[in-house]
């Protein structure tokens, strides 16, 4: 028989989620703008509200109202599809992370995840690698060569570069012995962040996800200069948007991923005498994940192609498979 409380719980976490994404991703614009301002010495977003903090609220209002265009000869349904296709992965993969310990809340013990699936990591892989195909798609469907051309640049760097990405995660999931988000940060509660105990795994995580969100330096997909905007250039108004959102709860979810496996997740000071301090922490070191990211935007030149792929497949790639062979043999010596 159904439980409809459970059910019930589930909506209403799925809806947090989803809403918190994409009001995260609204203001995640709003903090890269004030961040890169101070970086390059400018004011930055200051007049739409207090601080700026109208300008997302301007920018969605701007995109609903902005003029739709259609290319005459593009591939109408897959062109409408792609920039779906691209954000629904992005919504869903947080789905397997712990936010916190079980609260007592309205008589019942609430869970702060969605679900734990003891396949977590698979399923993380699994759903980022589908966000390729909307890409993918976006470019083919536009019947424009400079899309066709990034979204080509897009699917060789998200293919080349999630080898190491997943190779990255396996370093996390030896130690622990379990590819639970939960198991691996409740293993992180009795030792050293994983961060500390697996560096090179983590240093390999955070270039390999970085490439695998298009993110400077890596945002070879959408080199204007070469592209006119890459795989979206025939897209506005909400279809350009998507695209947009895409792309910073990316952000955030590959932020949230690595807060997880290498920083101890939910673990912090007190967590255990007050449970409601784990969503906190876990939100502090995503924000700090997100500013070193905007950081890099700000510092690091856009890299040549070939070198992006020769960074991949020549150093990062082998790396990635020695680290994983290294922590196998240590696990099992250990153990």
């Amino acid at each position: 028989m159904i439980d409809t409380g459970m059910v019930i719980e589930w909506i209403i976490k799925s809806l947090v989620l989803i809403l918190g994404l994409t009001g995260g991703f609204a203001y995640l614009t709003w903090l890269e703008r004030r961040l890169l301002a101070r970086f390059q010495s400018r004011i930055g977003p200051n007049r739409a509200g207090p601080f700026g903090l109208g300008v997302p609220i301007a920018d969605a209002v701007k995109a609903f109202l902005k003029e739709e265009l259609i290319p005459h000869y593009a591939d109408k349904v897959i062109f409408v599809l792609a920039p779906v296709i691209t954000v629904v992965p992005a919504l869903t993969v947080l789905a397997v992370i712990p936010w916190g310990e079980p609260l007592q809340m309205f008589g019942r013990q609430v869970s702060l995840y969605i679900s734990d699936v003891n396949v977590g990591i698979v399923y993380i892989m699994a759903i980022t690698s589908i966000s390729v195909y909307g890409i993918t798609l976006a470019g083919w469907s536009s019947n424009n060569k400079y899309a066709l051309l990034g979204g080509l640049r897009a699917t060789a760097q998200m293919i080349s570069y999630e080898l190491a990405l997943g190779l990255s995660m396996v370093g996390p999931a030896l130690v622990a012995g379990s590819l639970s988000l939960v198991d691996i940060v409740h293993a992180q509660q009795n030792t050293l962040w994983y961060a500390i105990l697996q560096p090179a795994a983590f240093i390999l995580f955070f270039i390999s996800s970085t490439a695998e969100i298009n993110r400077a330096p890596f945002d070879m997909p959408e080199a204007e200069q070469e592209l006119t905007a890459g795989y979206h250039t025939e897209y506005s108004g909400m279809k350009f948007a998507l695209f947009f959102m895409a792309e910073y709860i990316k952000m955030i979810a590959v932020s949230v991923i690595g807060s997880t496996l290498f920083l101890g997740g939910f673990d912090g000071p007190f967590v255990g005498q007050f449970p409601w301090l784990g969503p906190l922490y876990l939100i502090i070191k995503t924000v700090i994940w997100l500013m070193v990211l905007i950081w890099l935007r700000a510092t690091w030149p856009r890299i040549r192609y070939d070198r992006l792929m020769s960074l991949g497949w020549k150093i990062l790639f082998p790396f990635a498979l020695l680290n994983v062979m290294v922590t196998a043999f240590v696990v099992a010596l250990v153990g």
